[in-house]
């Protein structure tokens, strides 16, 4: 893919659960985060907004019907028709695009200005620490605070008097994610250290901000004994400090190694976009010495890798002997040129996005089945030395782009099984492929737009993938460091 990728009732949008202070009514969520906009360009915002989205975007009406969607347009042109601040006009909109039910539209935060992205994400107000949802428990994976005594598969079950299940179900509403795979929400809700912004970071300050940036914990230790804590809260600097190491870089994203007889290739990151690093060469050579040396198996891990380009389709390569001819996914955009009232307000790094020309083919309904990828040439040719040994994907909810539609391929094919959790993606399709970078500029906001769906030929259950073999984490996991995903591929071989 060329993708950049970096519940409520409708009258209610704007408004996420605070606790009552008892002085009266508590702020709306986002209340006093950067400039106050006037409603005026906010309510323009939306109308640039609702044409865009309804005259381009592929997916809007997947999982909604468009009286149904315009309702939603008409209750955000409502919600924004006042002046507020800009924390709380980016909650409202990201409460809205949540409904759109699509990966790929969020007001990104990777996309956003300076400006604003000083005011709203770079603030004392971040959890210290790296920690996974089991259910609706925050789990810790890794200590960044003060206190040692908070050690891995320590359970946080309340923050600043208010339980985490609580805290998930206000913030799910904001995630982006495809479909009702609410596994990718809250997977995206977690906090690994694998991004500059994290999405936990972003809403869970805004709409539960800290008291003089600090928490009041409840915990529960991997022992079993429960107690009250109070923490610092971190900022992005600290933050940053303890991030993995991952991004776009020019050396090495991956990893491989030989395990006995099985070849382990480790891949956090596929996007490289801007990246020198010579990845094709790097897994060529991975994989022809896998081939060469006889490798009993081969572990593909992609766990917590959302996508970026189609780094797995060099594998599918070596693992076919014939070429993979299209499967039944069909790639369709919602117009041939964008009008060019709306040229303005779309930025990409790709201008042949405004005008998809002959690659679009009309088809009915104000659709355009789109060509360009050669629609009677194999969408991977084979390639040799060929693996004829087995192959384990490891995957998660977070392989929701690219590295969903690679799993897809994988295990539709039968190439090779999927151990561990189920995917984010879904199985009815996703948009991706190209995007515009929608500028709105009464709010100063940025919104993604994706431009390509993918739709399959038959109908699709409404969920990610189930692996074949299915490895559920537990908190005792965590505590020890036990990888049982891992430890379960391994003993397939």
């Amino acid at each position: 893919m060329r993708a950049l990728t970096r519940r409520t009732a409708l009258g209610a949008l704007a408004a996420a659960p605070v606790a009552c202070t008892g002085l009266g009514a508590a702020p709306p969520a986002g209340a006093g985060l950067g400039p106050m906009k006037r409603g005026v360009d906010l309510k323009a915002d939306i109308g640039i907004l609702r044409r865009a989205y309804t005259e381009l975007h592929p997916g809007l009406y997947r999982y909604a019907t468009p009286d149904l969607v315009a309702g939603r347009f008409d209750q955000l042109e409502r919600d924004l028709d006042a002046d507020q601040s800009l924390g709380q006009a980016y909650l409202t909109l990201s409460r809205f695009l949540a409904t759109v039910r699509c990966g790929h539209s969020y007001a990104n935060f990777f996309n956003q200005s300076d400006t604003v992205a000083a005011a709203l994400f770079q603030r004392r107000s971040f959890l210290p620490f790296h920690f996974r949802w089991l259910g609706g428990q925050i789990v810790l994976e890794r200590n960044l605070s003060e206190d040692a005594s908070l050690t891995p598969g320590t359970v946080i079950s309340h923050i600043d008097g208010i339980a985490a299940e609580e805290i998930l179900a206000t913030l799910l509403a904001y995630v982006r994610a495809d479909g009702s795979n609410d596994d990718k929400r809250r997977a995206l809700l977690e906090v690994r250290g694998f991004d500059r912004f994290e999405t936990f970071d972003v809403f869970h300050s805004m709409a539960f901000p800290a008291t003089d940036a600090a928490f009041d914990l409840r915990v529960r230790t991997p022992g079993g004994a429960a107690r009250k804590v109070s923490i610092a809260a971190h900022g992005p600097d600290e933050r940053q400090a303890a991030m993995r190491v991952r991004g776009e870089k020019d050396g090495p994203e991956w990893t491989f190694e030989m395990r006995g007889p099985v070849g382990v290739l480790t891949m956090p990151n596929w996007a490289l976009y801007n990246s020198k690093w010579d990845w094709r060469g790097w897994l060529a050579d991975r994989l022809d010495r896998l081939a060469g040396d006889g490798a009993r198996g081969l572990i593909v891990d992609v766990r917590g890798n959302e996508g970026g380009l189609d780094c797995g389709d060099p594998i599918i390569a070596r693992l076919i002997d014939r070429d993979l001819n299209r499967d039944d996914v069909e790639r369709r955009v919602r117009y041939r040129r964008t009008p060019a009232d709306l040229d303005p307000y779309l930025d990409t790094w790709d201008n042949s996005f405004r005008n998809w020309g002959e690659d679009a083919v009309a088809i009915s309904d104000g659709w355009y089945k789109l060509k360009g990828e050669a629609e009677d040439e194999p969408v991977i040719a084979a390639k040799g030395p060929r693996f004829t040994g087995k192959v384990v994907v490891l995957t998660d909810a977070q392989n929701s782009s690219a590295t969903f539609q690679f799993a897809q391929k994988v295990q539709s094919f039968g190439l090779g099984q999927l151990v561990g959790q189920p995917t984010g993606g879904n199985q009815r399709g996703i948009n991706g492929g190209a995007y515009f970078f929608l500028r709105l500029a009464g709010s100063g906001l940025e919104v993604d737009l994706p431009l390509i769906g993918y739709f399959p030929q038959k109908p699709m259950p409404d969920a990610g993938l189930t692996p074949d073999l299915q490895v559920d984490l537990a908190v005792g996991d965590i505590a020890s460091g036990r990888d049982r995903a891992m430890e379960t591929a391994l003993s397939a071989f």
